[in-house]
């Protein structure tokens, strides 16, 4: 099935909308979207990185007194500069694995079987996790001390296979860590603008050949779109984990993956 490419832009923003921030794998249900509609390729790639840049955009203004506060106290000894200390140490080891092995991803991994099997295995990721994860400690997610930070960066590093979901990933990493539930996805929110950020321009750069001048248009109502729909997503998921676990996400992540498994039939 070949959509329009209007049609095609809009239900891709509002596809990365609704599924950067929930743990069920924003890059998989681009891809899986995208080769539904007849975009595939170099030109699909552009529009899956290009409208990240609305899910990242949602997060600075949702949380835009937190970060200005961040970025008054970055330079000084306070609770703010310790925060984007640890934020930071969680971008690397994702940052560093992906300019390592982003080739071998980018032609191993992208397709509807490895998507398909990275929604399952995350989905059997959160129900353990959801099962047998430590009492929690951390209530905040200013409150992330380094060595938390560490290890969720490298919990991170799991989400460069596409499907798997980096909210999943960062989420769960931060549960393992002692982090209360809001505090685990509000840290992965954080996470997201330098994880993003340096993504989009990174790939955007690589991929710089394959913009068509005549897609401008659309891949901005798309990052419109994204950022509208991921605004109200991450609004919507904070109040959601404060009275729920996980578990029915990974349902949802299981129903996804065995009907691509079919499809693929």
């Amino acid at each position: 099935m070949i959509l329009p490419l209007p049609l095609t832009a809009l239900l891709l923003g509002l596809v990365e909308g609704i599924t950067e921030f929930l743990p069920i794998s924003s890059t998989g249900h681009l891809i899986l979207v995208g080769r539904a509609c007849g975009l595939t390729g170099d030109r699909a790639e552009v529009f899956e990185i290009f409208i990240q840049i609305g899910a990242v955009l949602a997060v600075i203004v949702e949380y835009r007194a937190k970060l200005l506060a961040v970025a008054r106290g970055a330079m000084s000894d306070t609770p703010e500069r310790s925060f984007a200390k640890s934020v930071a140490i969680a971008f690397l080891p994702a940052a560093g694995a992906g300019l390592l092995f982003q080739h071998w991803i980018s032609k191993h991994l992208f397709g509807p079987a490895t998507v398909a099997a990275a929604l399952v295995v995350g989905a059997v990721a959160i129900l353990a996790v959801e099962r047998w994860k430590p009492a929690p400690l951390i209530d905040r997610a200013d409150r992330v001390d380094p060595r938390r930070a560490a290890l969720i960066g490298l919990a991170q590093c799991v989400a460069l296979w596409p499907g798997f979901s980096r909210s999943a990933a960062t989420i769960l990493g931060g549960l393992l860590c002692g982090l209360e539930r809001k505090a685990a996805t509000e840290f992965s929110f954080f996470l997201a603008i330098p994880t993003l950020s340096a993504a989009t321009v990174y790939h955007l750069w690589r991929k710089r050949d394959a913009l068509i001048p005549g897609d401008l248009l659309w891949l901005l109502v798309a990052t419109a779109v994204s950022f509208v729909v991921a605004w109200a997503s991450i609004r919507w998921l904070l109040r959601f984990v404060a009275t729920h676990d996980l578990k029915p996400f990974a349902w949802y992540r299981i129903a996804v993956g065995f009907l691509v498994w079919w499809g693929m039939r």
